[in-house]
């Protein structure tokens, strides 16, 4: 059952939904973070890693923009090719995915790209592919919800000091 969030609060919980969607999508596969990483056995892994948290425009409702880029590293100890198939699935899998998040605070993912790479634990070298996209998050309060009160107007042409709190009216309902 995937996970549903109806209220994302934090960036840690796009690694959260992401991860779990993996899971499902594709059984067997072992997913974490680079510090889960075992190199028991020979199962595929994928590697999620959030990597940068640019900011972006606020959304229509208010909410601060957390534009994360996202890297999900395949990582097999079998060929190259079958490292690039992996890294296929997950761009086929990340284009339009919301991860089951609410859509008024995730964007689709964007500049979804994929490269050969390689991953080294201890002295065991594993082939590897890498796809790196960006997802804005929208994340606080509703502007509508703000502490700061009630919404106010003021017409600049009504006004002396258009920087003056006092001189504005409430909107009406």
């Amino acid at each position: 059952m995937p996970v549903v969030i109806e209220n994302i609060e934090k960036p840690s919980q796009l690694f959260t939904v992401i991860a779990e969607a993996l899971r499902i999508a594709i059984p067997g596969l072992r997913v974490g973070s680079l510090q889960d990483f075992d190199s028991t056995g020979d199962p595929a892994w994928v590697l999620i890693a959030l990597e940068r948290n640019a900011l972006g425009e606020r959304a229509n409702d208010g909410r601060i923009a957390h534009v994360l880029t996202v890297s999900l590293q395949a990582v097999l100890p079998t060929s190259s090719l079958e490292a690039c198939d992996l890294g296929s699935a997950l761009k086929n899998l990340i284009t339009d995915n919301r991860w089951n998040l609410p859509r008024d605070q995730c964007d689709l993912p964007m500049n979804i790209d994929g490269v050969a790479s390689t991953f080294i634990s201890g002295t065991r070298q594993y082939n590897a592919w890498t796809v790196s996209f960006t997802q804005a998050l929208y994340l606080g309060p509703l502007l509508l919800d703000d502490p700061l009160g009630t919404p106010k107007f003021a017409r600049t042409w009504e006004v002396s000091d258009i920087d003056d709190p006092d001189q504005y009216t409430a909107l009406e309902e």
